[in-house]
């Protein structure tokens, strides 16, 4: 941390060699790390690890950085170590000042996009020492909240100027060969419950006949740590809810719902949560959401979406359709927040076009809501929460007014109720349903 001055907590500054009480090795350092700041004597590899500049850098190159750069000996000032650190640590600010002069670059991303969850952006920023003749800047002035205390969606939200990251393509990565990570289809698990028409889907590749089969790598594939009732290979599934299934997902009646066409959306195979969820899985998904939706609003109806990551092995969407008679879609919206604060519960606005998976790391435990509207409420569980949350709202008076639905346990009909019920309901959403038309 020597030759660079700090001050944490909302307002920061850095400088170059001078130390003075701002220099101190305090608590204070340490938090910087949690407020995603970093330091380094030498420059990172993202100027001068390789002979060659980044293109990415190039490009931004103008004025006096440009000379100063063409100018730097890149084999004495770079750091392997400081790049890997960055690359690593992927801190908001990344202050370096041995090499005595200023120079800001570009912010970059810490995440490959439309292959893995959106990150904050990263800032590196070299400043000279301070008094010196040639007047380059050696103050930086920022704000910065730390990570805990900022919405979710905004801490990832990316810059109009934001570049790719320029530690992705330096060093001995970039001449790594790549594994093949192509959009290779999930196989495609097939089910015959007299259900679906598999007439016309693609077969997935067998690994035989064809040239290009040996490039494939089998994907990760998830395995329950126990028995699992929603695996539709699992003999503890009831398949007699199930009404309809696709190539990835399938749609069956909730047990105990808070109405008779309250189902749910889950996964063939076995996924925990949605951000783990493959982009075909996903897909298709969004196919069912769609339908629902249309489904609905053939009924008059409007329909909630909840997920409940916590203290569950499979995932599992409720969806449940309330009349327009009831309610409007800001009076639910309302009644989650309500109940919410009530329990103590910060449950946060997320933006609609954000993605879950921008939000949550996989194995993060998370209560999501989605409205009609595409309205979104997500909550971040860090320690208890009411399983029952979701339908205990949804079954208040202000919404459906069925508080004596609230637990599922209590409200189970026979199987043989339920199978009627299912058929009833596969039947009435046939003309919506994406996977019969196939």
């Amino acid at each position: 941390m020597e030759g660079v001055q700090w001050r944490t907590g909302r307002g920061g500054w850095g400088g170059g060699k001078k130390r003075g009480a701002g220099g101190q090795l305090t608590r204070g350092m340490w938090e910087s790390v949690y407020l995603g700041i970093i330091s380094s004597h030498p420059l990172p590899g993202l100027l001068s690890s390789v002979p060659e500049l980044p293109l990415c850098l190039k490009s931004m190159i103008s004025g006096s950085g440009k000379s100063w750069l063409s100018k730097m000996d890149s084999k004495r000032c770079g750091s392997i170590l400081i790049s890997n650190l960055a690359t690593s640590l992927k801190p908001r600010y990344h202050f370096a000042a041995l090499e005595k002069t200023y120079y800001e670059r570009l912010p970059y991303r810490n995440h490959v996009v439309l292959q893995e969850n959106a990150q904050h952006v990263s800032r590196f920023i070299a400043l000279a020492n301070v008094g010196n003749t040639s007047k380059k800047k050696y103050l930086y002035a920022f704000s910065i909240l730390p990570m805990r205390s900022m919405d979710p969606a905004e801490l990832v939200k990316q810059p109009q100027d934001v570049t790719e990251n320029p530690y992705q393509k330096s060093g001995k990565e970039a001449h790594k060969p790549k594994m093949f990570s192509g959009a290779e289809e999930e196989p495609a698990c097939q089910f015959f419950f007299d259900l679906s028409k598999q007439h016309g889907k693609k077969r997935p590749s067998d690994g035989k006949g064809g040239q290009h089969s040996q490039l494939k790598q089998p994907k990760k594939i998830h395995q329950p740590t126990g028995p699992c009732w929603f695996c539709l290979s699992s003999p503890e599934v009831e398949k007699h809810l199930v009404v309809s299934i696709g190539t990835h997902c399938y749609l069956a009646l909730a047990k105990g719902g808070l109405s008779d066409d309250h189902v749910l959306i889950l996964p063939i195979g076995h996924y925990q949560s949605v951000v783990e969820l493959s982009s075909e899985a996903m897909e298709e998904i969004d196919k069912y959401k769609s339908a629902l939706k249309k489904f609905f609003r053939s009924k008059g109806k409007r329909y909630v979406l909840f997920e409940r990551n916590y203290r569950s092995q499979h995932l599992q969407l409720q969806v449940i359709p309330v009349p327009l008679s009831c309610c409007a879609t800001e009076d639910i919206k309302e009644s989650f927040i309500l109940q919410a604060q009530e329990q103590e519960i910060e449950l946060l606005e997320i933006p609609e076009h954000s993605d879950i998976k921008q939000i949550a790391q996989p194995g993060t435990p998370y209560f999501y809501v989605e409205l009609d509207t595409g309205e979104k409420l997500f909550h971040r569980i860090k320690k208890k929460f009411p399983l029952q949350f979701g339908r205990e709202v949804l079954a208040s008076e202000a919404i459906l007014n069925v508080p004596g639905r609230a637990d599922w346990q209590q409200c189970t009909a026979s199987r043989d109720e339920a199978a009627a019920a299912a058929k009833a309901f596969r039947e009435d959403f046939q003309p919506f349903d994406f996977s019969e038309l196939q």
